[in-house]
This record gives structure tokens, sequence and C-alpha cells, in this order.
């Protein structure tokens, strides 16, 4: 095994002399902790492919690391017998270096004699997802870097079923990387030869169609239940919801529909916002402005690939509150139930008049119509929720007589549970996690914003028809199931000093887990290192009190970070967000004891 050092050389010398990576390494010659940084490991996939800072290293994206998977990816197709002619579908971000990522994927794929469909331009992940089952694609690829900051890229791949890899599929790429050297030729083609022997297709309206047609097929509710004079405020934060979401509002005849002019159009920088993640309220800083010019009922973000969304609501005291995955996740599934199957009592809060909002009558949609209702299946519908997210929308299911599924973080592990309810005899209902992802049908095996947002608009416009809004909604919710209250906590450690600190703090709280946490006793500790009842091997810790609070732990697999989860609910808000502050408090304490 060479050390940083000589890898650093080994590069300086096969690069060639004029090669942009070469002059970037002979710029950091002199600083042996970049150098370390660079090249003390090499980029692996965690829970959505490879993803990280762009640059020269083995520890870098770039053109060197992005050819070997491609043709790891290559590799695995041709040796597992699929017929190359499927293809394999690409997409891309507004990222630097997206658009040459992809079109050198291309390259590589068609040198190997299988097909490429290649978008011409940025297109949402969740259409790319669509696009690989339309197409009966064999595998696919996204170059993006979904929320990360602006000096990262990534490399999504998904298998034939629209979800990302996993399994025998993820481990059988892994192996062929492995066998790979950065510095082979792995014969690309080009995008000119490509389309000269038939294995370019460019994908375009037909596909943007196609999966715009799937979103309308996912209305709730027929028109004459909405008010669309609702007032809603969208940004795509540089990114590729912007064309889709814009299409959508318009389509479907909303009245006031925004986008912030800022942040509507492409900006690999992200100029307006540094960090494009709709889970930081800092993402919602020029939306809030322009939701206040416009009496915005309410806001919407996605991520730049548009497979994360996020909302804000009116505060009450002239300004927006966030809500969290959590919350937007149950208050999508009971939109969803009530549509679907009918109201509870109580569930939604009576409209002024005192009359009880309707529901839809359940039944397939079409563009004109409303009322998509879960596929008829033998034993009903199903959700599947990650081990991290909250219960608020298990206890909503529950009541409404939905199998609840779980799965590891990642929507790779989400989807990946839809063939398993579908042989047990249930039918796809909705899927989330806490990290503002949802799916909300089974056609999109990722996280799906555009959808989502289409769905919270509806949502909006159901309320403001009934003379309330999302947030009178959300607490009748409150009031039916208990005060669901949660916090998160990210704890960002860098490089390979901060990768070992990580180690260390789930090895200490393995090693010897308190008994308590600030009074509240411990029931239970679940540790998923091994595997647990159906969920496979993880690296995740999750603790249990005694009165049903709960935390979980877990190291990230696509940024330099551990995550704390925490989670109570009670018939009194103070009571649950105590409970939250005490177990967060205390392993605040626990962790800076690590050194």
């Amino acid at each position: 095994m060479k050390n940083t050092r000589d890898l650093y050389q080994l590069w300086l010398d096969r690069l060639p002399a004029q090669d942009p990576l070469r002059a970037e390494l002979l710029a950091v010659g002199g600083d042996e902790k970049e150098i370390s940084d660079r090249f003390y490991q090499e980029i692996e996939f965690g829970t959505a492919g490879l993803r990280g800072i762009c640059g020269a290293g083995t520890n870098r994206m770039n053109r060197l690391t992005v050819g070997r998977a491609t043709k790891a990816i290559a590799d695995y197709i041709l040796a597992s017998g699929e017929d190359p002619a499927r293809g394999v579908a690409i997409a891309y971000d507004c990222r630097y270096f997206s658009k040459e990522f992809s079109e050198l994927a291309a390259s590589i794929l068609m040198g190997q004699g299988i097909r490429a469909y290649l978008f011409p331009s940025m297109r949402p992940t969740p259409e790319l997802s669509f696009a690989i089952r339309k197409y009966g694609a064999v595998s696919g690829i996204n170059m993006t870097a979904s929320h990360n900051p602006r000096e990262y890229n990534g490399y999504k791949v998904y298998w034939q079923d629209g979800a990302q890899i996993s399994g025998a599929v993820s481990d059988g790429i892994l192996a062929g990387i492995r066998k790979l050297d950065l510095f082979d030729d792995f014969g690309g083609i080009s995008l000119e030869e490509g389309e000269k022997r038939g294995l370019l297709t460019m994908l375009g309206e037909e596909t943007d169609r196609a999966y715009l047609d799937y979103v309308y097929s996912m209305r709730q509710r027929p028109d004459e239940e909405l008010d669309k004079t609702v007032s809603v405020v969208y940004t795509p934060l540089n990114g590729a919801g912007s064309i889709p979401m814009d299409r959508l509002a318009k389509e479907l005849g909303y009245t006031d529909f925004h986008i912030v002019p800022e942040q509507r159009d492409p900006d690999p920088e992200f100029t307006t916002v540094g960090y494009p993640n709709p889970e930081d309220p800092k993402g919602f800083e020029l939306a809030e402005k322009l939701g206040r010019e416009t009496g915005a009922e309410v806001l919407i973000a996605t991520d730049p690939d548009s497979d994360r969304m996020a909302i804000e609501i009116p505060d009450g005291r002239g300004g927006y509150e966030p809500l969290n995955g959590n919350q937007t996740g149950a208050l999508l599934i009971a939109y969803m139930a009530m549509a679907q199957f009918g109201e509870k009592e109580g569930a939604v809060s009576r409209a002024k008049d005192g009359s009880a909002p309707g529901a839809a009558e359940a039944g397939p949609s079409d563009k004109s119509g409303a009322g998509h209702a879960a596929a008829a299946a033998v034993n009903g519908p199903a959700m599947i929720k990650s081990i991290v997210t909250g219960d608020f929308g298990r206890a909503i299911c529950e009541d409404y007589g939905i199998r609840v599924y779980e799965a590891l973080t990642g929507f790779k592990n989400i989807c990946g549970v839809i063939p398993r309810l579908e042989k047990e005899g249930y039918s796809y209902f909705f899927g989330y996690e806490e990290s503002i992802g949802c799916a909300p049908g089974e056609a999109v095996r990722d996280k799906d914003g555009i959808c989502a947002g289409m769905l919270v608009m509806e949502m909006a416009a159901w309320c403001k028809k009934r003379g309330r809004t999302i947030r009178d909604l959300l607490e009748s919710l409150y009031r039916r199931y208990g005060y669901f209250v949660e916090d998160s906590v990210s704890v960002v450690l860098k490089g390979q000093e901060g990768a070992a600190r990580i180690g260390r703090i789930m090895d200490s709280l393995r090693g010897a887990p308190p008994r308590a946490f600030d009074g509240l006793r411990v029931a239970k500790v679940t540790d998923y290192i091994d595997g647990y009842e159906d969920i496979p091997a993880s690296n995740v810790l999750k603790f249990t009190m005694e009165d049903g609070s709960w935390f979980a732990m877990r190291p990230s697999g696509t940024e330099p970070k551990i995550k704390f989860y925490y989670y109570a609910v009670s018939a009194q808000r103070e009571e649950a967000a105590d409970r939250v502050r005490r177990m967060r408090t205390a392993m605040d304490r626990i962790i800076g004891q690590v050194e």
C-alpha cells in the first residue's frame, strides 16, 4: 500500500504535462495535510454512490474516478448477461463538470457497445429514475452532488428497477472498480461516433412530457375541491426543478405561483445561497423575502437535482416557519390518506362554516381528474420509512390501516423494500425519510421533489378552499395523534482525522452504552452493526427510553459528519420538547468528552 506522498508523485508522473489535474497537484505540493486528504483513501460508494470534492486525487471527483466507475458499470452489465442494447440512462445537474462527466460516461459506455440514453441539459433526479423504467434501461447514472456545497460533485448509480444500486449489484460494481487502475484506457468513443453507430439516444421533450404526465396522475383531488388562487413561492436553488415546476404550476392552473428570480437559472457557484440545501432554513431567505411581498401561503424549495423538497409556512407574525422532513412527510401521508380512504373524525379542522371538508372518492386519475389511489392489493397499502425517521407518519398510517415497513437510510434502501411489500401482498402507498425526501408514487424509485412539490401546492389549495391553512391541518393532526417533537444535529468532522474521531464516538457509545440520559432511563439499545430483524447491517445505534422517547446516531454515508436524531411524543407539546432537549443535552456532553 503506497503512502499518500507516493500516490501524489505517481499522479504527477502519469498525468500529461499540460493536464489541469497535474497543475492542481503541483500547486499543493508543499501542503502535506492537503496531499494526505486527497490521497488517504479512494472515493467509495456511500448511500448515494460516489460523492466528493472535485479535484485531483484518489479521494476526489475527477475524470479518472468517474471513468473508472463507469468502466466498472459497463463490465458488470456485460458480465451479467444483460442486453447492452437496453442501455444506460444518464442525467446531470447544474454543478461544475456535471455535463462533462455525463458525456464522459456516455463515451465509455458506448465504447463498450452499450447504448447511452443522454439528456442534453440538466434534469431532475426523479425524471432519471422514471426514464430508466420508461425505456427499460438496464442502469442509470446521474452526475450530481444533490444538496452538497458547490465544491462537490457526485455520481449516483441506478439499476433497472429505477432505484439506486444496492446489494449484489453494488458489491459487484465495487469489486470491478477495485480491479481497475485509474490510469487505464477505458476505451471511450465520441458522441458523434456513438450516434453514427446507433448507440446514442438523446432524450428530450417526449421524456419530459411522460414524466410530467406521471406527476399529474398523482393528483389527489378534483379541481372543484381546490382554490388555485393560493399564493405559492418556489425556489429551485439554481437547480433542475425550475422548468418542470413552472410547467406544472401553469398547466395545472395555479394563478399566483412565483419562482425566486435570483435562483431560477443554473448557477454552479450557488451565489445567492452558498449551501444549496433546502433542509437549511438559510436556503429560504430569498423565498421568504418574495413570500412577504406576494403574501405567499406556502414556500417550496428543492435542492439542485430536485430530489429533496422542503416547505415553510406563515408563522403568524409576518414571517415563515420551516417544517422538517418528519412534519412534511406526515402532512402528505395524511393528505393522501384522507383523499383516498376518507377522513378520520377530528383529523382535520372544520371549515369556517362548521361543515366537514369532503374527500374525493378513491380511484384512478387522469390529466383532467383527480383521486389517485394506491393500487389494489390483497393486504392493502403500505408505507416505507427509514429507521431514523420519526413516528408521526407511522401513527397516521396505523390509524388508516396502512402497513408500515422500515429500511436503512437512503432511498436505495427505502425503494428496495418495494419488491418485498408487493410479494407480501401490499401495494406501495408512500415512502419518506426525515431528511426532506419522499417518494409519493412507485413509478419513481427515488426521492421526488417535483411530485412532492405538486402535492404540497395541491394540499395548500385544498386547505384554502376550506378557509384553512397547512398550519391548521398540521395542528389538527397533532391534536389527534399527539405532539411529535424532533431535533437533529450534524457534527461535521472533515478529513482523515475527522473520520477517525467519528469512529471513536460510535465505538464509545457502542462499547459502554449509558443507562440514562439526563434522567431519562434507557429501556432498549438497538445496534444495527450486524443487522436487526429485517434491516441489513449498518453503523447505526438507537437508544429507546422507558417513556418511548428515542434517539439514533449514525455516520453520514455521503458527507464528513455524524448525525443524531432525537424524537419524543406527548399529549403536551412542551413535555415532548423537554424530553428531546434532555436527550440532546446529554449527548452533546458525551460527544464533547470523546477526543
